[in-house]
C-alpha cells in the first residue's frame, strides 16, 4: 500500500505553520499519510512552540476503537532547506516523500492525486502553482507552471518522489543554500521522471512583496543564467546572500 511522508522544512514560520498543518489534515485522508515531518532549521520565533502545542492539543482517541490519527513530528536539523529536507527524509517511513514549503498549500485530495500518479508509474512530480497575489507577472508565472518544461519548475510547487528514486539520486545536494530544488528536479528530468499534476497549489508571494516583484524576478533570472553558464553552488549562494537574503 502506498503511503506518503510529508516533509516540511521550517525556519521562523510562526505565521504559517498552524494553518498549513490544519490544511493538510483537512485535505487528505489519514489512511494515505504515514506522517508529517517538520524539520526545523533553528527557528527563533514561536514556530516550534506552535507545532508542539498543535500536536499536544489534538484530540486523543482510544486506539482500540478508532484508527490512529496522522502522526506529526517536529525534528531538529541544521539550517538550510536541503539539509532539513534530507534530515526529514531519514525519519520518513512512507514509500513516497512529499516535500512542501511552509507557505505552500496543496489542493484538496493532494494525497490521492499523488498516489494515482505513482500507480501510473510516474515516480516524481509536482502541482501547478498560483500565487496569493494578483500582480500581473505573478499571475502569468503561475500559468506557466502548467507547462512540462524544466524552466517552469521550482520548489514552491512542492515535490513528490518515491523513496526509492530519492535514495537512488542521493537526496538534495546540501552544498546549495539556494537552487537545491532546481538541482534535484534537473536530475529527475534527466531520468525522464517528472509529471505536473494539473491541480492548483497556492503559495505565498511574500518574498516578492518584500523585495519587489520585478527586482526579485530579475535576481532569480540571473541565478538561473549563472547556473546555466556553469556557476557552482558557492557562487550561487554568494549571489543570493548579496542581493536577496
Amino acid at each position: 500500500m502506498n503511503k506518503i511522508s510529508i516533509i516540511i522544512p521550517m525556519l521562523n514560520e510562526a505565521d504559517n505553520i498552524d494553518n498549513l498543518l490544519t490544511h493538510l489534515l483537512e485535505n487528505s485522508s489519514k489512511e494515505n499519510i504515514s506522517e508529517i515531518i517538520i524539520a526545523d532549521g533553528g527557528s527563533t520565533d514561536k514556530s516550534k512552540e506552535i507545532v508542539h502545542n498543535y500536536i499536544s492539543s489534538r484530540p486523543k482517541k482510544n486506539l482500540s476503537t478508532a484508527r490512529k490519527e496522522t502522526v506529526i513530528k517536529c525534528i531538529d536539523a541544521l539550517k538550510g532547506r536541503a539539509k532539513q529536507m534530507n534530515m526529514g527524509a531519514k525519519y520518513a517511513t512512507g514509500n513516497i516523500l512529499y516535500f512542501l514549503h511552509a507557505d505552500s498549500f496543496p489542493p484538496k485530495n493532494f494525497d490521492v492525486l499523488i498516489i494515482n500518479e505513482v500507480q501510473k508509474g510516474n515516480e516524481a512530480g509536482c502541482f501547478r502553482m498560483k500565487f496569493n497575489n494578483n500582480h500581473l507577472w505573478l499571475k502569468l508565472a503561475g500559468q506557466l507552471t502548467r507547462l512540462p518544461w524544466k524552466i517552469c519548475r521550482g520548489g514552491d510547487q512542492s515535490q513528490f518522489v518515491t523513496t526509492t528514486l530519492f535514495n537512488d539520486i542521493g537526496g538534495f545536494n546540501e552544498d546549495f543554500t539556494i537552487y537545491e530544488d532546481n538541482d534535484f528536479i534537473a536530475k529527475l528530468y534527466d531520468r525522464k521522471q517528472f509529471v505536473v499534476i494539473q491541480k492548483w497549489l497556492t503559495t505565498s508571494a511574500r518574498c516578492y512583496c518584500s523585495n519587489g516583484v520585478w527586482r526579485l524576478q530579475y535576481y532569480y533570472w540571473r541565478i538561473h543564467l549563472k547556473k546555466w553558464l556553469g556557476a557552482d553552488a558557492n557562487e550561487l549562494n554568494r549571489y543570493y546572500k548579496k542581493y536577496i537574503c
